[in-house]
């Protein structure tokens, strides 16, 4: 659990994009909003996919939010994009699209908004966006930003996600996740923002072929 101030500063982020994203009328207060959603990203189930993950997310958002064309879109997207996770289920994108489609109307954003939200968290099934959507590249840049950290950073975020699927036998584990790293691999391009192709691009695939070659040499 983060600590207060953590917790504190992330309301504060929730706030402001909402409120940017709002259409002026009078609404519920977007207190609740947040306290549910740092709750579901709270659950004892996660390990990588915690509020540290949702909080590196929307760093890097600001990094690259010159991009975008909504970057309040974006960021609400970057709330939702994994608010409903359960490791075993390979519906969490569509479960929390959902979640963004009935939470957002009813916290005063407009249906046009709401709309782009949840298609930006379904986008995160495949990270492949179209060539002109800035608003998919932005997100799905910060999402992967994590491949790109120094090695010592990356073998943590490995580790998570191994811990997450503990529930799942070595070996089946080791030939599930190279599958998803070498689809991952074969996107002509990991990162589509600029600075995620000039920054991001070449460390990234160093780790993750990196993390191929000790998958399968089985350490």
């Amino acid at each position: 659990m983060a600590d207060r101030d953590a917790l504190d500063a992330l309301r504060s982020r929730w706030l402001t994009a909402l409120l940017a994203a709002r259409d002026g009328a009078c609404h519920p207060s977007p207190s609740p909003y947040a306290d549910s959603l740092i709750k579901r990203w709270s659950e004892p189930q996660r390990k990588y996919h915690t509020l540290d993950h949702l909080t590196a997310v929307l760093d890097h958002i600001d990094v690259l939010e010159g991009y975008a064309d909504d970057p309040h879109a974006v960021r609400l997207a970057a709330w939702f994009h994994d608010a409903v996770y359960l490791p075993e289920r390979s519906t969490n994108e569509e479960r929390s699209a959902r979640l963004a489609e009935r939470a957002l109307p009813e916290a005063g954003v407009p249906q046009e908004t709401t709309d782009e939200v949840a298609r930006l968290v379904r986008l995160t099934v495949t990270h492949d966006p179209a060539d002109d959507d800035a608003n998919g590249a932005v997100l799905c840049d910060a999402d992967l930003a994590v491949l790109a950290g120094p090695p010592e950073s990356y073998a943590r975020y490995a580790a998570a996600v191994r811990e997450e699927y503990s529930f799942v036998p070595d070996d089946a584990f080791r030939t599930g996740r190279a599958a998803v790293l070498r689809q991952l691999l074969d996107l002509p391009r990991l990162f589509r923002t600029p600075y995620g192709e000039r920054e991001w691009e070449a460390p990234a695939r160093r780790n993750i072929v990196a993390e191929i070659e000790r998958l399968s040499g089985g350490s």
